[in-house]
């Protein structure tokens, strides 16, 4: 293999090109090799053209290259990087170079830039006295010079790629280049061996320098050679002079062979065969008739002649216009019809016959056609629904709700639904419709289309749809409550208690408090009467007595209650149960209305010795508002005490 490379870079250096490059050897790789060592070189002597030329030029565009674009390239590739490195370093700027512009392009960057430094005489000027010239210490030439100790300064060590550590260096490859085990020299990645080669089925890999090419496995076929980027290129046989053509035929080259012409050509009327002989067309034959109408062709000697026919025509028939074939007399045509009055005339080839029209039928007797009553004669098989008999023909009626068919015979149902006629809804049925009404409304008795609104508050259930008050409307109801008290519940028919002591919507004063009832409210002043105390916000305790027997006969204790309850309500009902909070054995009570029950709706009765009820034993009718007040005697141990319940009572109307 590097004997292979050294024959190709030989080539390059002594040609300056790789075309017609002599291959020493049958093997593929060896070929392969020598190719891409030669183009490598003739890269390297591009660039090296292009550097010198920018330092000597100072610019690029002026140059003329002598041979394909790929040197143009890479020459001004490297012409152009030099003159950067150049303009770099005139400007003081840093040598080492911007990686976006390429690996490549930054070696030469650089070098030219290192190589501008270099030249810096760094001499004091020939204006001061030679003798007074001064020594440059290190650490200013260093201070000049910041790449002198590079070590990767002019490529460095390394065959391909170098980057300085400080203390030392670290070699690199290009792609499709591997580090050899020195550190230091690259050597070519063989792709096709690998497997990282991306050559598809039919083709072959072959392995380049840096890189690798697929190489078509099958032939291109007869007529056609393999380039070498693997493509099928047609091969001109004329011009390579492997055509057979006779001396007398010129070779006319096609995709993949070619053809060959003969010099002489024929004339008009004659067809050349394959060996260039002048043969006959004989246009009488040809599928576009050369002769006009009423003529017969005869072919000639190049050419044809037409000559004219005159036919004698039979009875029935005459000549045409141009007096070349017979055609057909239409009797049926003529002014004075053939046939009589109800018949139709009907041509034929060479004669006539005469017809009844459709729909009659000829009479023997009378000699006439007569109208057929097709209605009478296919009873029911005519039409689906009524046959109406017409001259000559009939025609089909659907009776009321259908109508006639595309077919002019069957009947389809009619929607008239379509044309509204129901004041509100429509249903269409068989052969009719039927009107109905929407929710809340019912048909009309009287025409049954018309929709009436519904009472539903009239209705015998119209009493219970609502709990205070039912409001009709066109096709529904509404149902409403008490101005003040009340609103309407979620489900609209029912009415709810508003609670204005909640909602603080009372009037009671700060010293009252609100009790809510239904459909209202009440503002109670609970003030304790002399010798007592308030407890709590609904009781009062008695103070001591001091050895005052009269103080001692008051009640032990005064507590308020509030109820409220709609009117007549079932009775007997238990209202209100008192009794003492602990009971102890031996307890016995005593529980009486000592006020407030002058009409007798209220009573008490004894549950056991601790417990008392008072009951509701009479309805009360109307909403109004009842002071009850309940005294109940404790006996305990041999003592009597006794406990006052005043009960607030307020009845409203019931919805």
């Amino acid at each position: 293999m590097e004997e292979c490379c050294d024959k190709g870079i030989e080539w390059a250096n002594k040609n300056r090109m790789c075309t017609s490059l002599p291959l020493i050897s049958e093997s593929r790789e060896c070929s392969m090799t020598q190719v891409q060592c030669c183009h490598s070189q003739l890269e390297k002597q591009y660039c090296s053209d292009g550097i010198e030329f920018a330092n000597v030029r100072e610019e690029c565009d002026s140059h003329l290259g002598e041979n394909s674009t790929c040197e143009a390239e890479y020459f001004k590739i490297c012409c152009y990087c030099c003159l950067l490195g150049k303009a770099a370093q005139v400007q003081g700027q840093s040598c080492e170079p911007n990686p976006k512009i390429g690996y490549q392009c930054g070696i030469v960057f650089r070098a030219c830039c290192v190589k501008g430094q270099e030249g810096i005489d760094v001499s004091i000027s020939d204006d001061a006295p030679k003798k007074e010239q001064v020594e440059i210490s290190k650490e200013e030439l260093d201070q000049e010079d910041p790449y002198l100790h590079d070590g990767c300064r002019g490529g460095g060590p390394c065959s391909q790629q170098c980057r300085d550590t400080g203390s030392s260096y670290v070699c690199s490859c290009f792609v499709g280049y591997q580090l050899q085990p020195d550190g230091v020299n690259c050597e070519d990645i063989n792709e096709c061996i690998t497997g990282t080669h991306s050559c598809g089925i039919g083709q072959t890999c072959v392995n380049t320098l840096g890189s690798f090419r697929c190489q078509r496995d099958t032939s291109c076929g007869t007529g056609y050679e393999l380039t070498d980027d693997s493509r099928c290129k047609d091969i001109d046989e004329c011009e390579t002079g492997t055509h057979n053509c006779p001396p007398d035929f010129i070779c006319q080259n096609t995709p993949g062979s070619f053809r060959c012409r003969p010099k002489l050509q024929c004339m008009n009327g004659f067809i050349q065969d394959a060996l260039g002989n002048c043969i006959d067309i004989n246009e009488c034959l040809s599928t576009n008739m050369p002769c006009p109408a009423g003529q017969i062709c005869i072919n000639t000697d190049g050419s044809y002649t037409c000559q004219r026919i005159s036919p004698s025509c039979g009875r029935g028939y005459h000549l045409n216009e141009d007096g070349t074939r017979c055609v057909d007399v239409d009797e049926c045509s003529s002014s004075n019809q053939p046939c009589g009055e109800g018949h139709v005339c009907i041509n034929a080839p060479g004669n006539y016959r005469c017809e009844c029209k459709s729909g009659y039928s000829f009479d023997v007797i009378s000699r006439t056609c007569i109208d057929i009553n097709e209605c009478r004669r296919y009873p029911g098989r005519l039409c689906a629904h009524k046959c109406e008999n017409t001259p000559g023909s009939y025609y089909c009626t659907c009776t009321m709700g259908f109508k006639l068919s595309t077919d002019g015979r069957s009947c389809e149902d009619l929607n008239e639904c379509e044309s509204s006629p129901c004041s509100q809804e429509c249903a269409n049925v068989y052969g009719s419709y039927q009107c109905y009404c929407r929710r809340g409304f019912q048909l009309s008795d009287i025409d049954g289309i018309s929709c009436e609104d519904i009472d539903e508050c009239a209705l015998p259930t119209g009493g219970h749809i609502c709990s205070f008050r039912c409001i009709n409307i066109p096709g529904s109801f509404q149902c409403s409550c008490p101005s003040t008290g009340y609103r309407l519940a979620p489900n609209a028919r029912n009415c709810q208690d508003i609670d204005e002591c909640v909602a603080e919507s009372h009037n009671c004063s700060f010293n009252e408090t609100c009790f809510n009832i239904q459909g209202g409210f009440r503002c109670l002043s609970l003030e304790c009467p002399e010798n007592y105390r308030k407890s709590g916000d609904t009781r009062c305790e008695r103070l001591p007595c001091n050895e005052n027997k009269e103080c001692q006969s008051l009640p032990l204790r005064i507590t308020y209650y509030h109820l409220s309850f709609p009117t007549n309500i079932q009775v007997p009902t238990d209202i209100f149960r008192m009794g003492p909070s602990n009971a102890v054995p031996g307890d016995k009570i005593l529980l009486s209305i000592i006020s407030g029950n002058q009409e007798g709706f209220f009573t008490t009765k004894k549950v056991n010795n601790h417990s008392g009820i008072v009951v509701m034993q009479r309805q009360i009718t109307e909403p109004r508002d009842l002071l009850l007040n309940i005294q109940m005697q404790l006996s305990r141990h041999g003592t009597v005490n006794t406990f006052i319940a005043k009960l607030f009572i307020f009845v409203s109307a019931q919805l």
